[in-house]
Order: C-alpha cells, then structure tokens, then sequence
C-alpha cells in the first residue's frame, strides 16, 4: 500500500537535540547543559508575565509593537526594521526557507550551532562545513567554501558551542569577501555576555549594508528561554519578507510583556553579566590546572566554557561526562557536532560552578 512520501532534504535532516534535562535517580539534577541564566528571569519580568494570566483568552498582539519599540529604545534601533520570532531559532530558520532553496547552499562554521545545518536541508539547500582554526571561525575557510551557489552564511558570534569570538575587523573582512547576493547572518544569541570592546555587534551593519541580518534572543541573559522570544533586525526588504512567513501571534503575551520588563531592567541584566564572568574565569581557573591530564578551557565570551580531552586513553570527554552524571550534573557532550573530545559546560550558580568542577578533579584524580 502506497503511503506519502516525505521530501528527501527533509527526511536528510538529523533532528536538533536538546541538552538533556533530565537524570534517572535525581529529582533535580545540576543542569549546565542549556545555557541558560542561573540567575532566572528579572523579577519585573515575573511579575509582568504573571500580570497577564487574566486575558489568556486573547491574541497577542501580532505585531510585537511594544517588544519592538522597547528593543528599539534599548539599542538605538529602527523599530520598523525589527521582527520578532518563536526564539531566533524561528527567524534562522525562516532566512534559510525564504532566500534559499533546491541547489542553493549555506556556509556555516563546521562547529557553529547545530541548527544552521537543519535550517538549511529545511529549506532544500545543501549545508557546507567550513572549517575552522582552533574552535573559533576562521574568515579564509568560510570565503573558500563559498561558491556560485552559496545564497547565506551563518556566523554565531560568539560562538555556540566553542565560545569563542571574532573580531570587528574579521566580521568586516568576512562581508567584504562576499557578494553581494549572498546574506550574511550575524547570530548574536550570546552578545549581551560580551564586554571586548573589539566587538561587533552588527547592528550598524545591519542597518547599512543591504544583505546582513543580525539576531537575538532572549533566553540567555534576559532568563526567558521557556517564552521562546527571539528577534531580527537587518535591511527592511528583509524584515518584510520574515514578517510574510513567521507564523501569527508568534510571541506569546505573557513572555513578550516578561521580555519588554527583562529588557528594561538593566541592572538585572548587569548583574547576570558580572556573575558570569566572575565564574567563568573561575571555572576556566580550575579547567587550567588539570592541564596536566589534558583538559583545556577554550577561551570563552559567552556564558560556558568548551572543556576539551585527550582523545584517547583513561581521561576522555565521553568518561568525563558519564563521571558527571554520577553526581547528578547534566553538561552536554559533543559527538554529534564533530566535538567527541569536548564538554560543554553551563556557568551556573556559583554552588553549581563549584560542584562541576569538584567533580571534574575527583574524576581526573580517580582515572589517572
């Protein structure tokens, strides 16, 4: 019997897998798998989301007004070139599916975040892997991938999952060497944790060049990763084509009125930034003395820390992370994004920053 046929880009796609949240034997484990805010969402986000239970009944508003116009207030920004989505992630997406199709290709760093590959079978076109130099985009590898049928470049920066970063000068060079039909994506879900001043944030870019878009979200520094609010801002042909395909009422009305508190509260958010990178550098303290049995912190700006191993022999990622889950810490390790030698580690709450790197030393000291 004959049954329907799925496309085969998209029966090509490998699904997103998520961190894991969950471990059998611990009603709440150590979770520094997701990025997430230790901190949790400001509390006038809180209470502004728990203002609006009572109209749960009506839309919200399909055009993010307010969302928009406070994004635009905080950073000087157009709010009529400003769309919203279901986190970034929807508006990644919607890049690919709009600009690109069947014989079309997308670049993306070979270790850049796990959704550029998805978006782009998604939409028919071919994802291609540059590479990289020491876990952080290399401009020379991206520009050789590049071909006549290259249409979009995805670039995290930082970076997701390594953490690292480029600088402005980089980025610059990056969109000079493309042309000028290809669409230039400066993913910015972890730019809030970023203080070198070398960096480029990419709205300028955004605003004056005709092909950069750049995004962000609101489930990193502003606490709100179960309201799935992201946004774009970029050149106005652009954002009226995401604002033709994002699906209506994509921002809820509880996390859009949390989101336009959160981005409000700067102190909050200062706070959020200075806990991180007080336990980052912490965390990267400790990785560095364990050097001697091969870990090694990849410099980080954003709010984890790539923890890489010798590949083989007692002290592996792969032991490393099972060790970990014995003592009910959730960290992601990476095999399925060409990462089996690494961790991902969340910076957590100082207690929980504390516990995972107690926990890495029994390991090492234990397998040694």
């Amino acid at each position: 019997m004959n049954a329907p046929i799925v496309k085969p880009w998209i029966d090509a796609i490998h699904a997103y897998v998520p961190g894991k949240a969950k471990l059998g034997g611990f009603a709440e484990p150590v979770k520094l798998s997701s990025n997430e805010n230790p901190l949790g969402p400001s509390p006038k986000a809180i209470a502004a989301m728990a203002a609006t239970a009572g109209h749960a009944h009506r839309y919200p508003d399909p055009a993010s007004v307010a969302l928009r116009e406070a994004i635009a207030a905080r950073y000087g920004l157009d709010a009529g070139r400003i769309v919203c989505g279901t986190g970034s992630d929807e508006l990644l997406q919607l890049l690919a599916t709009a600009y690109c199709g069947q014989g079309d290709e997308i670049v993306h760093d070979v270790h850049g975040f796990s959704l550029y590959p998805i978006a782009a079978r998604r939409s028919g076109a071919e994802p291609v892997a540059a590479g990289d130099t020491d876990y952080t985009t290399d401009v020379d590898k991206i520009l050789a991938s590049v071909t006549p049928a290259t249409r979009l470049v995805f670039v995290a920066n930082p970076n997701n999952p390594t953490g690292t970063m480029i600088g402005r000068a980089e980025l610059h060079r990056l969109h000079a060497g493309l042309r000028p039909d290809i669409l230039l994506v400066i993913d910015g879900a972890y730019a809030e944790y970023v203080e070198d001043p070398d960096y480029e944030d990419g709205f300028a870019m955004a605003r004056d060049l005709p092909n950069v878009v750049t995004t962000r979200t609101f489930s990193k520094i502003y606490g709100l990763a179960a309201e799935r609010i992201g946004w774009a801002y970029g050149p106005q042909a652009v954002i009226d084509v995401l604002n033709k395909v994002r699906a209506p009422f994509n921002v809820p009305a509880a996390g859009g009125a949390g989101a336009v508190a959160a981005i409000g509260d700067s102190d909050w958010v200062d706070a959020s930034r200075v806990h991180n990178k007080q336990w980052r550098h912490w965390l990267a303290g400790e990785i560095a003395a364990l050097g001697n049995a091969g870990l090694r912190a990849v410099p980080s700006a954003a709010n984890f820390i790539l923890v890489t191993f010798p590949a083989e022999g007692p002290i592996t990622a792969e032991a490393a992370n099972a060790a970990l889950m014995i003592d009910g810490i959730l960290v992601r390790w990476l095999p399925g994004q060409g990462l089996p030698n690494a961790l991902r580690i969340t910076i957590g709450t100082e207690a929980e920053t504390r516990a995972v790197a107690a926990s890495l030393r029994r390991f090492v000291e234990t397998a040694a």
